[in-house]
């Protein structure tokens, strides 16, 4: 921080609040007191991706932008993104942020080198914490599931780890809607720490979790945030049909093929159009999208050059009116909702994601059947 800055702001009650030129705002994680910045950094292309170099360029650049959340896990590299990231903190930049760091994933050849039994837990924290070179993790999340090891033993152990100093706050990742139900209520039973964040797959290409796992977040107060929310480039506007720029992320990943569907493809056009009336880019909205649903906190979105996070930034300005967001519903909501049967399509309209029968349930259209 910038000591002349600091003394311009100091008053009796200790300092005036920072503002950000590019309107940089913070939310609270679910009804919890930490605060993250609307727009995250996405760690995973410090895993070997990208120079040590770039790393401390993206990292220094989202501090002057106001951002404060970045998300990594043990599993990025095989602990290069924590290490590249730890690194790139050195100096004071460490007490100006918030690091959300993942365990889970299998990290070793040994039998207790994955998973969230007490041991695997600990071990993993302790190895971040070298590697990040900290004494504690703001945000430590459960990357996948363990359904071998009882979600108590797991929640324990990360109790454990808030007590100890060494975790702030817990969050999940990749939850089934009942299986972070049943993690809430246990913790809320043993009075042991419970997940205060979700981070899952959801952007504009892909709503389902609107369903039932967004519902059960607003309800109980659990902060949403989002992986691929550029849809792993098909919503960055960048690339058409049949035609992926050469020399980009996407153009050498393996998994690009599996994102480009006709359905996606014919979304993604209506979407761009759509974008450009309006004087924004796909991307920038896309991200301002995931802004305005209420469980989200901040929106994760990786970056491995500065420009990203200078154009990610945009997104803040855009502010939707209602007819925006029943155009972009009626871009998007295209696919039948097969979890609803048949008969109920037009009896129980609020029970279907779909965008005709959300119409018709938000018009106040009342339910015709009995069940």
């Amino acid at each position: 921080m910038n000591s002349e800055d600091i003394q311009q702001r100091v008053t009796a009650i200790g300092l005036t609040p920072k503002t950000h030129e590019n309107g940089m705002v913070y939310r609270n994680v679910g009804r919890s007191g930490l605060k993250a910045s609307a727009l995250g950094v996405g760690c995973f292309a410090f895993g070997g991706y990208t120079t040590q170099e770039f790393v401390q360029q993206v990292v220094d650049q989202a501090l002057e932008l106001g951002i404060n959340y970045f998300d990594t896990a043990n599993s990025y590299g095989i602990g290069r993104s924590e290490a590249s990231l730890g690194q790139a903190l050195k100096g004071g930049k460490r007490q100006q942020v918030l690091i959300a760091s993942k365990f889970g994933n299998r990290m070793g050849d040994g039998p207790n080198d994955e998973g969230a039994s007490r041991m695997a837990i600990i071990n993993a924290c302790e190895a971040s914490l070298r590697r990040l070179n900290t004494d504690y993790i703001d945000l430590y999340q459960l990357h996948w599931p363990d359904h071998s090891t009882p979600i108590e033993e797991t929640l324990r152990a990360l109790d454990d780890l808030v007590k100890s100093g060494k975790v702030r706050y817990i969050g999940a990742s990749n939850m089934f809607a009942w299986e972070l139900c049943e993690s809430y209520f246990c913790a809320k039973e043993l009075g042991l720490s419970h997940f205060i964040s979700a981070q899952d797959h959801y952007n504009l290409l892909y709503r389902d979790i609107e369903k039932r796992f967004e519902p059960f977040c607003v309800k109980y107060g659990i902060g949403m945030t989002h992986y691929f929310p550029l849809a792993s480039g098909m919503l960055s506007g960048i690339h058409k049909r049949g035609a992926i720029v050469a020399g980009t992320r996407q153009d050498k990943n393996p998994n690009t093929e599996a994102w480009q569907s006709d359905r996606n493809w014919f979304v993604v056009e209506k979407l761009q159009a759509f974008a450009l009336e309006r004087g924004w880019t796909l991307a920038q909205m896309s991200l301002a999208w995931l802004l305005s649903r209420p469980a989200t906190f901040t929106v994760i979105a990786g970056a491995d050059k500065p420009q990203h996070l200078l154009d990610n930034v945009k997104a803040l300005s855009i502010q939707f009116t209602s007819d925006d967001l029943l155009e972009i519903d009626r871009i998007t909501l295209v696919d039948e909702d097969r979890c609803v049967a048949p008969p109920y399509r037009k009896l129980r309209p609020e029970k279907v994601h779909e965008f005709d029968c959300m119409q018709r349930a938000k018009s106040g259209a009342p339910s015709l059947a009995a069940h």
